[in-house]
Parts: C-alpha cells; sequence; structure tokens
C-alpha cells in the first residue's frame, strides 16, 4: 500500500506542478481578505483589540486558517474531475490497495495546503504581521496547521466524490470560505452582533482561530486548544469514513497492472 500510495502522490505533485493555478487558486481568497482588511478596515477595526494588538497581528493567524480551509475547494474540485474524467474507474480496476488511490491524493493536497500558508504568512510578515511565538508557539502552530489541513482535505475528498460534477463539488466546498468568515477571524466574538455571536463562538473555526492566534502572538488558552484539536479530529475522522464509504461504492476489477504501470502508459 505505501508503494502504490507513492505513486498517486507523485501523480498528484506532478499535476500539480504542471499546474500552479491549482495550488494558487487556494490563495485567492484568504490573500484578498487580508490585504482589503488589513489596508482598508485596519484603522476602525484595530481598535480594542484583547492584549493590545495590532489588528494585523489579530488578523494574520485567522487568514492563515482561511487559507488552510480554503484548499477543500481545490482538492474537491481535483476529485471531481478525476472522477468524472473517468481516472477512478481506471484505477478502480488495477490491483493495487485501493486505499492508496485516496491516500495519494490527500497527501499531495496537504503539501499543496502548507505551500499556500507558507505563501500567506510571507505576505501576513510583509505587511506587518510581528509574531512573538517562541519554538514551542511555531511547532504548536505547525502541528495545528498539518491537522486541520488533514481534516479539510479529508471533507474536500468526500465532496469531489459526492459532488457529481467540478460544479457541485465547488459547491459543497464553500463551508471552506464560508465559515472562516463567519468566526473569530477577523474581530473578536464579543464584537460580534448578539444575534450572530452564539453561532460564532460556536462553530469549529472560533477555537482554531483562537488556538493559532495564541500559539503566535501569546499564550494559548489550554481549554480551547482541547477544543480545537478535538474539532480538528472529528472533522478528519467523519472526512475519512465519509470519503472512504463513497470510493468503495463504485464497482471495479482488479488486474495485474501496478498502479506505475498505468501511469506512465
Amino acid at each position: 500500500m505505501i508503494t502504490d500510495s507513492l505513486t498517486m502522490l507523485r501523480r498528484d505533485i506532478t499535476h500539480s506542478l504542471r499546474n500552479p493555478l491549482i495550488t494558487v487558486s487556494g490563495l485567492l481568497v484568504p490573500v484578498f481578505f487580508l490585504l482589503i482588511f488589513v489596508g482598508v478596515f485596519g484603522g476602525a477595526l484595530g481598535t480594542a483589540l484583547p492584549g493590545g494588538l495590532t489588528y494585523v497581528d489579530y488578523l494574520a493567524p485567522g487568514i492563515l486558517v482561511m487559507a488552510i480551509a480554503s484548499g477543500v475547494a481545490s482538492t474537491a474540485v481535483g476529485v471531481s474531475m478525476d472522477l468524472t474524467e473517468g481516472v477512478i474507474d481506471r484505477f478502480r480496476t488495477m490491483a493495487i490497495a485501493q486505499s492508496a488511490v485516496l491516500h495519494g491524493t490527500a497527501a499531495g493536497a496537504v503539501l499543496r495546503t502548507l505551500v499556500s500558508v507558507a505563501l500567506t504568512l510571507a505576505l501576513a510578515l510583509l505587511l506587518g504581521f510581528r509574531p512573538d511565538a517562541g519554538p514551542l508557539g511555531w511547532l504548536g502552530a505547525l502541528g495545528l496547521t498539518v491537522l486541520l489541513a488533514t481534516a479539510m482535505t479529508w471533507l474536500g475528498v468526500a465532496f469531489g466524490l459526492v459532488g457529481g460534477s467540478p460544479g457541485g463539488a465547488n459547491g459543497f466546498a464553500q463551508i471552506g470560505h464560508f465559515l472562516p468568515v463567519l468566526s473569530s477571524a477577523f474581530v473578536p466574538v464579543g464584537s460580534v452582533p448578539a444575534g450572530m455571536r452564539w453561532f460564532v463562538e460556536h462553530q469549529p473555526f472560533t477555537p482554531i482561530n483562537e488556538t493559532m492566534r495564541g500559539l503566535l502572538t501569546g499564550t494559548p488558552d489550554a481549554g480551547t486548544a482541547l477544543l480545537a484539536v478535538a474539532w480538528c479530529v472529528a472533522i478528519a475522522v467523519a472526512g475519512y469514513a465519509w470519503s472512504t464509504w463513497a470510493f468503495r461504492r463504485g464497482p471495479g476489477r482488479a488486474t495485474t497492472r501496478t498502479a506505475a504501470q498505468i501511469l506512465s502508459g
């Protein structure tokens, strides 16, 4: 299974290198929000922030989380294209570990997401973001990034398998844009109107935002960090189970060809 998974990973990386827009597209929404909110609204929104943070220091961790969540769309569309073009049906007929198809695709998507996050972080630093995290803080932020990227990737794989078309898969994946906006990414929860406050406070991305912010700019709250990890694990498990079920629905017949042979031929 490991060899087959690495073959699928190599295929995914090759496609990404040939189509760099797949990676860049995940940057568009977080970069847009970063530029607009820092450059246009930062002065008005940056008053009375907790811990005396500047607005860019408050905003940047939430934008990094948004960059991770935005990767769900490219993953969903890529998987759906493979499905509708018959690529996944070809993989189902091969004498390989069927789980390798999903595992290799997911690993490639996580790597693309990490590249997107690194580029978003570089832009935030250029705009004035000044994290004061120590080595443990950066390590914790990296761990949370990988965990959330894994969770959103498996959700994206599931959306791609059940979306019916690339457009349908992309529609499902808009949750990766919608929920981070309605969280504590842009303003503290206490600043949200009362009618929306309960939802903002209890949806998954608010504790994830707060944990990322705490890791990069201060001391994270232990209870919030545990809740963030719990949400990530729950999403990952649900996405993986859904993806596995959706993939196994399709019929397939084993052949003697290996993954490497069919990809090269």
